[in-house]
Order: structure tokens, then C-alpha cells, then sequence
């Protein structure tokens, strides 16, 4: 009976939530972990809308109206969004919120992410969750992944970013979202966006690799690194997988997160953060007392 019960709350409650998707994208595309913060919100019940927010986006927001399970998209277009900076989408997502009075808002667990509505709003923000029990109940990591906390949030509104890696990114088409023009808020003039310098690479992106070579400091200087590009042509020959080529940047609870079907470690003892969200994990190293060999397919 407690469960049936439950359940019905549960079912119930679904139909009076509402959830803001804040979109993260770069006025040309959006960016893939916001696909898994829609599946996120679409697990909560209730309407889902998208917030589309930047200098000349419409392209990007024909994209989000065609995602399933999207109802309503909002556009807000202004100079001061360029860059996405918080001073300004922190007023713009507060006047949405008010004006449509959504039940929960949310975001990829991504720099982007990290804006500072939750505080502007007075209420307890759930970072990085990896599964939803309930409307107002959350599971989210803690000691660097070693252990699983389940939050309850009482406040009337519910912010929280998404780990991409947790929720499979929903289908890109067969939805027919509205659209709705929102007013732009007044610019902070606080800061000011000039510009972008990004690396520019032939390998895919490394949160949506599906295989990842990483060195460690096993491989003790610079230039051993170039065995690792030689692994990667061979990977790369085979044509089985996508290989992202990992030099000097940092994977795991530090750096970025990551969920490859394929993690290949080279001279890396099998710290905690080099394990998290790993599928097959492959192991190259001297020491056979190294602890990633405990963890190792």
C-alpha cells in the first residue's frame, strides 16, 4: 500500500511541475550535454521550455523547437549576451522565472552551468546530479565519486545542473515546440565579452569521445607522449572508434568528465578521477602493484 501510494504522489505531483532548460550553445549549435539536461527535465513531468538566449540565435532555436519532449522554446536576442556571461543571463533567467513561475531550472554540469541564480533566488542548489527519484528528490556524487548522496529539496523553486554523462542525450527531432520572443533585461554593464581564442583540433570533443587514450606520470616527460599518438593513429587506422588524444589536460573529478566506452591509461596509477564515469577500462603500466590493475577489464 506504501508504495502504490507513493507512486500516485509521485505521478501526481508530475502534473504541476514545470522546468526551465537553460540552453547552452554558441549562437550556431547547441552543445551536447544540454540534449542530456532536456532528458533530465523530461524525467520531472510537466512542460518542458528552453531558454535561448544570445546575439543572433534563431538557428538555435529552431534546433531546440524540433528536440522531443521540448513544449516551449523562448528566445531572448541582445548584444549583451554575447559570450553567455552570467551578469547578464543571471537577470534574464530571474525575469523568466518569475514571469512563467517555473517549478524547477536547470543546466548542463558545465562551466555555463555555474551561474548564480540560485542565490539570487535564495534557495539550495543541486549540483551535478546523476539520477532523479523525484520531483524534489536528487542523486548526486560526493567524495570524489566514492559515495552517492540523496538530496530532498524543500524550496519552492529547484535549481540543478546535469552530469551529462548520467542522462542519454534526447532525440534531436520529432518535436514541435512553440516559440516565444522574451524581453531582453537591462545590461548589467559590468563586464564585457571580447573574445574566444579556442585550440582548434582534428580529434572530437573530449566529453563525447567514445574512446580516450590518457597519459600519466609514468610517461615522465613531453616527448613520450608521442607514443601516444602513435596508438592513436593505429586506433584511428582500425576506423572502429572516435579517439580524442589527451596531452597536458586533466580528466576525471579535476578536470573534464568524461564517459568513453574505451579508456585506455598509459603510466597512470588509477586515482579515483581517472575512473570515474569509465566503461572498459585498459591499462598500460610497469608497476603490477599499481591500483588501476584492481578496476581493469
Amino acid at each position: 500500500f506504501i508504495n502504490t501510494y507513493e507512486k500516485s504522489t509521485f505521478l501526481v505531483s508530475q502534473r504541476f511541475q514545470s522546468t526551465l532548460v537553460v540552453a547552452e550553445h554558441n549562437n550556431d549549435k547547441l552543445t551536447p550535454i544540454m540534449l542530456s539536461a532536456i532528458t533530465a527535465a523530461k524525467k520531472l513531468g510537466g512542460d518542458v521550455s528552453c531558454l535561448v538566449a544570445g546575439t543572433d540565435c534563431a538557428t538555435v532555436a529552431q534546433e531546440v523547437s524540433k528536440v522531443l519532449g521540448v513544449k516551449t522554446v523562448l528566445i531572448a536576442q541582445n548584444d549583451a549576451y554575447k559570450g553567455s556571461l552570467t551578469e547578464e543571463l543571471t537577470p534574464l533567467i530571474l525575469a523568466t522565472q518569475k514571469q512563467f513561475n517555473f517549478t524547477h531550472i536547470c543546466a548542463g554540469a558545465s562551466a555555463f552551468g555555474k551561474v548564480r541564480v540560485s542565490a539570487k533566488l535564495d534557495v539550495a542548489p543541486i549540483s551535478d546530479i546523476i539520477e532523479i527519484k523525484s520531483p524534489d528528490t536528487f542523486v548526486r556524487t560526493i567524495y570524489a565519486r566514492n559515495a552517492l548522496s540523496t538530496v530532498k529539496c524543500n524550496d519552492n523553486v529547484k535549481v540543478f545542473t546535469v552530469r551529462g554523462t548520467s542522462f542519454e542525450p534526447t532525440e534531436v527531432d520529432g518535436g514541435s515546440a512553440t516559440s516565444e520572443e522574451v524581453a531582453a533585461s537591462a545590461s548589467a554593464v559590468m563586464s564585457e565579452w571580447l573574445e574566444a581564442t579556442l585550440t582548434k583540433s582534428d580529434c572530437p570533443e573530449l566529453t563525447s569521445a567514445k574512446v580516450v587514450v590518457s597519459g600519466g606520470r609514468g610517461l615522465k616527460n613531453g616527448e613520450n607522449f608521442k607514443l601516444l599518438y602513435d596508438l592513436a593513429d593505429k586506433i584511428n587506422a582500425a576506423g572502429k572508434w572516435l579517439l580524442w588524444m589527451l596531452d597536458m589536460m586533466q580528466v576525471g573529478q579535476t578536470g573534464k568528465i568524461v564517459a568513453p566506452e574505451l579508456y585506455i591509461a598509459v603510466g597512470i596509477s588509477g586515482a579515483i578521477q581517472h575512473l570515474s564515469g569509465m566503461k572498459t577500462i585498459v591499462a598500460i603500466n610497469k608497476d603490477p602493484e599499481a591500483p588501476i590493475f584492481q578496476v581493469v577489464d
